[in-house]
């Protein structure tokens, strides 16, 4: 499912030589930039860094465009059809196997980054992993295999506890993001929670009607799973290979987007203003100034080491774990704290 973004599209990208500095212009063509939820604070300093013109400062014009699930995302850019995209650390392997061909650039931000949230009238108290059995929850293709794995990883068989978990009733229409049609489908009721990005999770709780029983990152869990992924940067090693100027802008405008959202998070909201609905436009300061204590670009080897235990157990990898200087673009992370 493909949708171009209005408002920070159409922006051209010159291609240059120099990995340093972009100055001699003599290549025109346009970048995409593939996320596979729009309305969402977790891939959010991907689009902030395109509508907020670090990519143009850095001489790589870029435009967004959705492409859901995030498996399909990671299809496009094996197919060409996309030159980034911004998603789970662990997803290229759906189109990358053993994430050959694939390089990971940087993170958005550290730690797995998908909330569990359930109708405020279960008797689930936080962190209680143990009192989802029987209950039907939400859960976007690619993205349910870190519910799934944190339910193993804590000892609970899904099937035999009876916990069913796949896309709300009706799936996800064309254009729209998973985590605001998740948050309708639990005010609905045709769903008992949902797991998803932030905003998803945080739609459903200001409107009174869900409450937060997973948030890997503060501590509910498994500690394993804050290292199952990641949200990053990606790309095919094809555009490392032959293009490392761009690749490396790229880096440095998600350096410089995470270092402006630190200082200042009301940016998200003028980000948003052209994009996202009313509600969301709201919110999502609020949850860029909750993220900030993890927005770093850096690859962490703690990251890689959990990430090839977490799919080598959801099944995504076989002949053993693969090393970090495989899956991550390392000649660009010198830029990581720049």
């Amino acid at each position: 499912m493909c949708y171009f973004v209005g408002g920070c599209i159409n922006r051209r990208i010159w291609g240059i030589k120099d990995p340093n500095k972009i100055t001699n212009r003599d290549i025109y063509m346009t970048y995409k930039v593939a996320l596979p939820d729009l309305v969402s604070n977790s891939y959010f300093p991907a689009i902030a860094a395109v509508c907020l013109g670090f990519f143009e400062e850095e001489g790589v014009d870029a435009e967004i465009e959705l492409i859901f699930p995030v498996p399909d995302s990671f299809s496009a850019l094996r197919d060409g059809h996309c030159d980034f995209v911004a998603g789970s650390a662990h997803a290229p392997l759906w189109a990358f196997p053993r994430w050959q061909g694939s390089k990971v650039l940087c993170a958005l931000s550290q730690g797995m980054y998908w909330f569990l949230v359930l109708r405020k009238d279960i008797d689930v108290k936080k962190g209680d992993v143990n009192g989802l059995k029987g209950l039907r929850l939400g859960a976007a293709p690619g993205v349910d295999v870190g519910l799934r794995q944190l339910l193993v990883a804590a000892g609970i068989d899904a099937n035999a506890d009876n916990i069913t978990i796949g896309l709300p009733p009706g799936g996800i229409p064309e254009g729209q993001s998973f985590g605001v049609v998740a948050a309708q489908a639990l005010i609905d009721g045709k769903i008992d929670g949902f797991w998803a990005n932030g905003m998803g999770a945080e739609v459903a709780i200001t409107s009174g009607i869900a409450k937060c029983i997973i948030d890997v990152r503060r501590g509910d869990g498994p500690p394993t799973a804050f290292n199952f992924t990641q949200p990053a940067l990606v790309t095919t090693k094809k555009l490392v290979d032959e293009k490392p100027e761009i690749a490396a802008g790229a880096v440095r405008a998600i350096v410089k987007t995470l270092n402006a959202l630190k200082k200042d998070a009301s940016l998200a909201t003028k980000v948003a203003q052209d994009l996202f609905p009313e509600k969301e436009t709201s919110l999502i300061a609020k949850l860029i100034e909750r993220d900030q204590p993890y927005y770093d670009a850096k690859i962490s080897k703690d990251l890689i080491d959990g990430m090839n235990q977490f799919a080598t157990n959801a099944g995504l990898l076989e002949g053993g774990p693969v090393s970090f200087e495989e899956i991550v673009a390392t000649q660009f992370n010198y830029l990581w704290k720049s």
